[in-house]
């Protein structure tokens, strides 16, 4: 009976890995490239172990996405809050650019959420140009309803679906 204990280890170390955005996860575009550590600006700030200029920084310490209401794409305070500092980053680290995902819970038609979720990406594409962020370095798409993090029929799942997260990669946005 060895092989239980094994086989719930197992279980636990890719549970633990699918919920910290590794092999399992599905909302976020392939990014691992990034730029080199060289080619980047310091932000001074220091996080121990994460350099400030890593995409690992950025998602970790400064946040990637932002949330929405229901049925809107006006962003909150606490989104513009997360946004201000993005766009912070973004202007330090001029050699990364950005693909703003726009997201929808699952309620409502298709063709409606994507609508939806491409003005959220908008919106906050919008508000990180006011910030200073070169347009040309950001680009949108919608997923609309079709890359939830939560799949379920409750409120608390419908909250984590209505999302824009921002991207973060290396080069030009084609």
């Amino acid at each position: 009976m060895k092989t239980l204990p094994t086989v719930a280890l197992l279980v636990a170390t890719l549970s633990l890995s699918a919920c910290s955005g590794g092999l399992f996860n599905q909302n976020r575009l392939d990014t691992a490239g990034g730029a080199d550590a060289a080619g980047a600006a310091d932000t001074g700030i220091t996080t121990g172990a994460l350099a400030p200029n890593s995409v690992e920084f950025f998602n970790q310490s400064i946040g990637d996405r932002v949330l929405f209401a229901v049925d809107t794409s006006t962003l909150t305070p606490e989104g513009r809050a997360t946004l201000t500092q993005q766009a912070g980053w973004l202007s330090t680290n001029p050699s990364f650019t950005a693909i703003i995902e726009g997201h929808a819970d699952e309620q409502g038609t298709r063709e409606y959420n994507l609508a939806l979720g491409a003005r959220r990406a908008a919106a906050v594409r919008d508000f990180l140009v006011t910030q200073g962020v070169a347009d040309a370095r950001l680009r949108t798409v919608t997923f609309g309803k079709e890359r939830p993090i939560e799949v379920c029929s409750t409120e608390v799942c419908y909250a984590k679906n209505r999302r824009a997260v921002t991207v973060i990669g290396a080069g030009a946005v084609s």
